[in-house]
Parts: structure tokens; sequence; C-alpha cells
């Protein structure tokens, strides 16, 4: 009988755990295997001679969601991306390692322009991929798609972070 107590009161305390919602970020770790989720979608603009280029992007604004980023993604759609946001205004280096996934590494200087595109990036490739320059984001879309959406150094990014929502 005491067995039986002992396990309900273990279940009634289990039952007052928080649960997590669809609505919180999934963080794993890097080696997990498995792609974080649950990262608020915001839209970004780059403005081009041809026209503006809206993209969906996850937000990646913490050292964990940072650290894990487009790991183990398997996809990613032609206007979709992931932006992270740094404090500091300092020089980046990206690599692949555990991303399955060609990706186009867009550098954007304080002020919203487009500092350095290293264009399709080789899956799980180690080669350090530098900004070159001190950087406060980085866009990632997918390999080739900078080029088809004709995306260049110097264009304007249009985001609040960058002070240049419309």
């Amino acid at each position: 009988m005491r067995f039986l107590s002992l396990i309900a009161c273990l279940f009634m305390l289990g039952c007052g755990l928080p649960q997590q919602t669809s609505a919180q970020p999934v963080v794993p770790s890097p080696s997990a295997g498995i792609p974080q989720t649950g990262l608020r979608v915001e839209q970004l603009v780059i403005q081009t001679p041809d026209g503006d280029r809206q993209f969906d992007v996850e937000i990646a604004d913490t050292p964990e969601s940072r650290e894990v980023g487009m790991m183990w993604r398997t996809a990613l759609g032609r206007t979709r991306g992931m932006l992270f946001l740094f404090e500091d205004n300092i020089e980046r280096a990206f690599w692949m390692q555990n991303t399955l996934i060609s990706l186009d590494l867009i550098y954007i200087r304080a002020d919203g322009t487009i500092a350095r595109i290293n264009a399709n990036a080789v899956p799980r490739s180690q080669a350090l991929l530098p900004s070159g320059e001190p950087v406060v984001a980085v866009l990632e879309i997918g390999g080739g798609e900078a080029m088809r959406q004709g995306l260049a150094e110097g264009q304007k990014v249009v985001h609040p972070f960058f002070g240049t929502a419309r």
C-alpha cells in the first residue's frame, strides 16, 4: 500500500512540473543530431536594385540558439533563413560542422549593410568562413540563394535590429 501511495505522490508531483510547449525554443546540444525548433520567426527585407527580397527568418539571439544554428537541418525553403544577432560588433567566423545542407552566409554591419557573402558553404566543413570585418549579425539562407536573389555586398538589410524597420 505504501508503494502505491508513493507512486501516486510522484505522479502528482510530476504533473505539476512545467511542460514544454511548441512555443518554447528547443535548443538541443550541437552534437545531439536534432535540429532546434521553436525560435521566433520575423520578416527581413534586403533592398536590391531589382527590388526588395523578403525572407522569413528564425532569430538566433542567445548563446545556445546561435551555437546550434542550422545544424542537422535537411532542407530550407527558398525564402527562409536564420538571423544570428550579436550584442557586440566584432569580426566573426562561422563553420559548417554538423550542418547538412549548403548555406550562403551573409555578414551584416551594424548599419544594416551587407559586408560579405560566403556563398555555397560546404556542408559539414570545419573550414572557417570569416566576415573580414566587424559585424553584428549573420544571415544564413540556402546555398546559392544569394545569387538567385541578386544579393550583393553593400545592399541594405531592413530589420528592426538594425534600426531600419519600415
